[in-house]
């Protein structure tokens, strides 16, 4: 049988919409300060960061349906790009995390300079077994961040948040919890690649559930395999690509990093497909 090699697509459209979203957010974030003092950039958001999040809206759809209220902090606008990204994630999985979320980008990058103080050694030195049992402690979070905001009103999880820190640095309104959280993902960004989105992140917890049933997923094609592996080396979230044919896991984040566009050298093995696609 002959192989024949792929032509690799340029990450450019992924890097550029990752950009733009977390400009998009530190400029919101910024302003929403400055309005404080009667200062507002033209054309840019002015909303809080809870306004700009849709994990505000997991937390507070639960008393928002049954009484018609909002926790407090929480925007009407969390609830509608909850329902966006939640659309988003049935047709195409966690593509919040892997494209969009600005937090996720940041570890992203910051891995990028891990990758060139560790070379291989980076993101493996956790054990297999042991990355995929602490996957799930995102979902402990998630069950006491939903339970305890709904109980006291109050959004207990902010305090511990490392993406409200991130763009509250400015404020004076960041709990010292927060800093800590924050250096912690940031020291550990180094050694492991995206460590909040892997072990903490609620918002990705929920989102990694859609991997079961959404509509365009990644496949593996058996067939045209070689068995290089160079999937699993490209995944972020550590999946072992190569040893399924669809990819159900609910740590993937929809990146592509997988696919025949980037990383497989065998042309349409590893790419996007319906769920009757042929495998």
């Amino acid at each position: 049988m002959v192989y024949t090699k792929s032509k690799r697509q340029s990450p450019w459209i992924r890097r550029t919409v990752q950009i733009v979203f977390f400009v998009l957010i530190a400029l919101g974030a910024v302003n929403h300060t400055l309005e404080e003092h009667g200062i507002v950039i033209p054309w840019i958001s002015n909303a809080s960061l809870h306004a700009l999040c849709p994990f505000g809206g997991v937390v507070t759809l639960w008393q928002f349906l049954t009484t018609g209220t909002l926790v407090r902090q929480i925007h009407l606008s969390a609830v509608v790009l909850l329902g966006i990204t939640g659309v988003l994630a049935v047709l195409f999985g966690p593509v919040f995390c892997g494209w969009i979320c600005p937090f996720g980008s940041l570890q992203e990058w910051i891995g990028k300079v891990g990758k060139k103080l560790f070379g291989k050694r980076y993101n493996t030195l956790v054990p297999a077994k042991l990355d995929r049992v602490l996957s799930y402690l995102r979902y402990v979070v998630l069950g006491w961040a939903v339970y305890m905001t709904t109980v006291t009103g109050v959004l207990v999880f902010q305090p511990y948040d490392p993406y409200y820190a991130l763009f509250n640095l400015w404020t004076g309104e960041v709990a010292l919890t927060g800093y800590i959280a924050l250096g912690l993902v940031v020291g550990l960004g180094l050694i492991i690649e995206r460590p909040f989105c892997k072990y903490a992140c609620p918002m990705g917890a929920v989102l990694g559930v859609s991997n079961l049933f959404r509509v365009f997923g990644i496949k593996r094609r058996e067939s045209s395999c070689i068995n290089c592996k160079l999937c699993d080396k490209a995944c972020p979230m550590n999946i072992e690509v190569s040893g399924k044919g669809r990819i159900l896991d609910h740590r993937c984040i929809s990146c592509g990093e997988c696919t025949s566009d980037r990383a497989c050298p065998v042309i349409k093995t590893v790419e996007w497909k319906l769920p009757g696609g042929a495998a």
